[in-house]
């Protein structure tokens, strides 16, 4: 029956008119009511956060081949002064990291070790750095969506409490409300999530990087006495 009579409001409206009825974008985020406010906050930290998290890591995994290289050479010919300078010039995680055990060079290699390994837990934590954020919209931007969910069948069951009567008009705005934050709250939690899981797999790389390289490394150490 409430089929019917949209079919037969929406015909009235195009043999009214002579064009189909059009709801533009802004049109359809205010139907959505206040809630749309803090899901259009969250869309946009969501979407800064991971931007600029993406920035940071790429920067991160982007390793010369040759550095290491270099690195080792110097090393073997007991340059240790131009791989620690080679190192201090580079801004990357893995020469912050070769860095740290050149400057323990001469100490128990335990201690050099703990060092480095130090080191770098302390760069993948900088990597992380604003994840949890991302995490958090993730799962808070669909409940957002949640409420007004609920708010949209409160309203619809209102307007029928006061009119004392079931109509297509009484309860349009209450579905507009209802489904259009639902599929917001949806969509940003998605787009938050997907962000969340790529980001992670970026840092997963970048910390298999930092402990081959450290392996390597602290075997390094053990080549000029051989």
């Amino acid at each position: 029956m409430l089929l019917q009579i949209a079919v037969d409001s929406a015909a009235q409206a195009v043999a009214g008119t002579g064009e189909a009825p059009t709801l533009s974008f802004f049109s359809l985020i205010e139907k959505g009511g206040w809630i749309m406010v803090p899901i259009g906050i969250l869309s946009i930290l969501a979407i800064f956060f991971i931007i600029e998290r993406y920035i940071v890591i790429s920067r991160a995994a982007r390793i010369d081949p040759g550095f290491m290289n270099n690195i080792k050479e110097f090393l073997l010919a007991g340059k240790t002064d131009s791989a620690l300078s080679m190192c201090k010039a580079t801004n990357t995680p893995i020469a912050r990291l070769l860095e740290k055990g050149l400057k323990r060079l001469g100490r128990p290699i335990k201690e050099i070790e703990s060092a480095v390994q130090t080191t770098t837990n302390l760069e993948i934590y900088k990597l992380e750095k604003h994840l949890g954020y991302i995490g958090i919209i993730a799962g808070i931007a669909p409940m957002f969506g949640f409420v007004g969910t609920i708010m949209g069948v409160i309203k619809i069951f209102y307007n029928i409490s006061l009119a004392d009567n079931i109509s297509i008009g009484l309860i349009a705005g209450g579905l507009y409300q209802k489904m259009v934050t639902s599929a917001a709250g949806l969509v940003v939690g998605i787009i938050a999530h997907i962000g969340f899981q790529y980001l992670n797999t970026m840092i997963d790389r970048v910390s298999f990087q930092l402990e081959s390289t450290a392996v390597e490394f602290i075997d390094l150490l053990h080549e000029p006495t051989k």
